[in-house]
């Protein structure tokens, strides 16, 4: 039995979503699409495939038929809009997955803690550049305790909505804190680039993790099984090369960080995400790999209820 589903944002990430739930899962049930442009190419291509759509957003959403029926909803908006939604949403009983640093929610990270937060109301997807760094992280914190995390994503300017745009505070304050909440580090800082270079470049992250002397042979591996964890839903997430290892001493300001100012060393990690181009172009990994991680997670939650949850 299929879990329905609706969708909040019919823009970029919405419209990726819906092609998603329809061509990928066979969990999930798309039955309606809400927006607030009526022009919106994302509403125009879900009545050409027969979902239902609204252009007066959350209210309108909830005003359907087809909604009484519906589960899970995705939110692929701005935070501040979020917040509403969550405050309409929330009484009704029905769980959202957030694709926006709103944060109201616990984060997922789908490898590193997808089944932590199944039976919550709303959980946060937290941000591109943390879907994309924060299992890297996680996998030197399960082999060694990180000092300080560092995460610096690149992405191509076109593929950075207004959403994107609007919301840049957020995402780093969202990621840093989830580097540390899920990642395992004990400080994280978060970068966002915009890349304007054209034709547009596919995303890239470069993680840093200061670390004490450790088997680094075992980091290696954690990272390159992480790494293989993340392909599962996201086949064009890759390593760019060999996880790097440098000793930070001397007059480095990075060994201020290190437990007593000591010897220190640096993990660097170097990604690549290219898009599925389900909906999408292949160069925006930024957002396949947000939209791959919230469809993974909403499965799992439908799963989960569908056991744990009576019926209304």
């Amino acid at each position: 039995m299929t879990t329905k589903v609706a969708i909040i944002g019919s823009g970029n990430i919405g419209t990726d979503l819906l092609i998603k739930v329809l061509r990928l899962s066979e969990d999930l049930e798309i039955a309606a699409m809400a927006g607030i442009d009526p022009a919106s190419d994302g509403l125009a291509r879900a009545r050409r495939l027969k979902v239902a759509t609204t252009h007066e957003g959350v209210e309108g959403l909830v005003a359907l038929d087809e909604f009484a029926d519906v589960d899970i909803v995705f939110d692929a908006t701005s935070a501040g809009a979020h917040r509403h939604h969550d405050e309409v949403l929330r009484p009704l009983g029905r769980a959202l997955v957030d694709l926006t640093p709103a944060a109201l929610g616990p984060y997922v990270v789908p490898p590193v803690n997808g089944r932590a937060h199944l039976g919550a109301p709303n959980v946060n997807m937290v941000t591109c550049g943390g879907q994309a760094t924060i299992p890297v992280v996680a996998a030197v914190a399960a082999v060694t305790p990180v000092h300080y995390g560092e995460i610096v994503a690149s992405i191509a300017s076109r593929s950075a909505g207004p959403g994107t745009r609007a919301n840049i505070d957020e995402f780093t304050e969202t990621t840093s804190s989830a580097i540390e909440r899920v990642g395992g580090a004990a400080r994280g800082k978060a970068i966002i680039v915009l890349n304007p270079a054209e034709p547009p470049l596919i995303m890239r992250d470069t993680v840093h993790c200061l670390v004490s002397e450790c088997d680094t042979a075992a980091v290696e591996a954690s990272v390159e099984e992480m790494v293989g964890r993340v392909q599962a839903y996201v086949p064009g997430y890759r390593l760019k090369q060999k996880v790097q290892f440098d000793r930070v001493g001397g007059d480095d300001p990075l060994r201020t960080l290190a437990p007593g100012g000591g010897e220190a060393l640096r993990v660097s990690v170097f990604l690549e995400v290219e898009g599925a181009a389900h909906y999408l172009p292949a160069y925006a990994g930024n957002l396949d790999i947000m939209t791959s991680a919230a469809l993974r997670t909403a499965e799992r939650m439908a799963a989960h209820r569908a056991t744990e949850v009576a019926p209304r």
